[in-house]
């Protein structure tokens, strides 16, 4: 079945062999228009405004912006698919990049000889207004903000919608059926996630962590690969949208997994980036999809050494260059125990990088009256982290805190356990960078899911 299409074509190529080429595609699309990206080394003099139409048997845009004219011709001619039939020097690298991530967040594809790119899906298959919380790439914090917005909107929905907020989650290590646990009751334990281990689960994927730390109803879901913009290979999503369908939440929030999207359409979006990050990986490549299609950004990680100033604000030039007028909000992670630790000794595990050590440890003794003895950011890498275990400094301890991770269940509880030692789980709590700025992220929780709300009321 043919798909209706809209051609890129430009003047490098002579209008006879693009004319040619069209009607060697006729067979898998239907062009219903074009639009002229530039050149004239092959076009003869004239008008080419005027005559395009006749020379190429289509209607034409033209726009000296690329991307503009790309959205114009979508908007006009509501194709199912971009194809490109240009090439250099007409369009580079980075020029293709912002093509196709203006046509795919307009929900088009975009192919071209060698390559197909799809958008995400984003089927609407949840019965209750949605907000999905997508990422960047691995460790950019997003289930830290995703945790601390979901806290956000539970407290809210007490106040205004007694079915609460459920949040659906997927992971590389997530169960091959969608799974629901509660976290609403008691909150679950480092025993409760080291027995789970111990049966073979994955106990420290995101569903246990949110579960955990924001004690609320999880769906667990998995995904295996991650396309370029987004599309999990294979995913169980879809069926983790039904099951939260069936708990008849308020709202429900559903996470990304690294760079890869919920593959389920969802009433808002909030994107998280680090600002360790490359610009590009940021706002370029299939990163200008991402924020095409968000409706916030939480700019994680935003200070030294991580990221000096003059490279947030380069990023959020970036940012704005792509989406004007979005809003986006740098922030700081802080270390947040769930239990008080008041006059403990504790040993800290995080993955964070030695160079912030000197600054977490200041900020978990200073607010909430500890003493670290002893900081490992080796959660991510195995044999360090059991080096940290056999350090001097542990004999000192009292309490173990730790992050959710793979290893902080079947590595640090299993010692904490066979040392007696007790273990509290850590949050990494987002704190605004700006002065006077405090609060501002809780304001945009409220905005993200009053537009969910609005969103959804339109929908249905």
């Amino acid at each position: 079945m043919k798909r209706s299409a809209v051609a890129l074509i430009d003047g490098e190529h002579y209008p006879s062999v693009v004319v040619d080429a069209l009607r060697h595609a006729a067979g898998q699309f239907e062009f219903l228009g074009a639009v002229f990206l530039g050149g004239f080394e092959k076009i003869r003099e004239g008008d080419l405004e005027t005559a395009a139409e006749k020379m190429y048997g289509l209607p034409v845009v033209f726009d000296a912006d690329l991307c503009r004219g790309l959205t114009r011709a979508i908007d006009l001619f509501d194709p199912e698919v971009v194809v490109d039939l240009s090439d250099e020097p007409v369009l580079g690298y980075e020029e293709r990049f912002r093509l196709v991530s203006h046509s795919l967040a307009r929900n088009v594809g975009y192919v071209g000889p060698d390559f197909h790119f799809s958008p995400a899906g984003s089927d609407h298959l949840c019965a209750s207004p949605s907000l999905s919380i997508i990422g960047t790439g691995k460790r950019v914090g997003k289930t830290a903000i995703s945790g601390y917005i979901a806290r956000l909107l539970r407290d809210l929905a007490a106040e205004e919608d007694a079915r609460g907020v459920v949040v659906v989650a997927m992971g590389r290590g997530g169960p091959a059926e969608p799974e629901v646990i509660d976290g609403t009751r008691t909150g679950l334990t480092a025993e409760d996630l080291l027995a789970w281990s111990r049966e073979g689960r994955h106990a420290a994927s995101d569903h246990f962590e949110d579960a955990a730390l924001s004690r609320l109803v999880t769906v667990g879901c998995r995904r295996c690969g991650g396309g370029m913009a987004g599309e999990p290979f294979v995913s169980n999503v879809a069926a983790g949208a039904q099951v939260a369908n069936s708990l008849d939440p308020g709202f429900v929030i559903f996470e990304g997994s690294g760079a890869t999207l919920p593959p389920v359409g969802t009433d808002a979006r909030l994107l998280v980036a680090g600002a360790q990050q490359p610009v590009e990986h940021i706002a370029g490549y299939l990163g200008t999809y991402r924020l095409l299609t968000s409706d916030a950004l939480v700019l994680t990680m935003a200070e030294e050494p991580l990221a000096s100033g003059e490279k947030v604000r380069a990023i959020m030039s970036a940012v704005n260059e792509v989406k004007p007028g979005l809003p986006t909000i740098p922030v700081v992670f802080r270390p947040r125990p769930a239990l008080p630790v008041e006059g403990r000794r504790v040993a800290f595990f995080s993955t964070a990088p030695r160079t912030q050590e000197t600054l977490l440890r200041r900020y978990l003794e200073e607010h909430y009256a500890c003493r670290v003895e002893l900081f490992s950011g080796n959660l991510s890498a195995r044999p360090a982290l059991r080096a940290d275990l056999e350090r001097p400094e542990m004999a000192r301890v009292d309490t173990v805190l730790t992050e959710i991770k793979a290893a902080a269940i079947d590595v640090v509880a299993a010692e904490a356990e066979a040392r007696g030692l007790e273990v509290v789980f850590v949050d990494n709590l987002p704190l605004e960078v700006a002065p006077g700025e405090q609060g501002r992220l809780a304001g945009l929780a409220g905005e993200l899911a009053q537009l969910a709300r609005e969103r959804f009321e339109t929908r249905v």
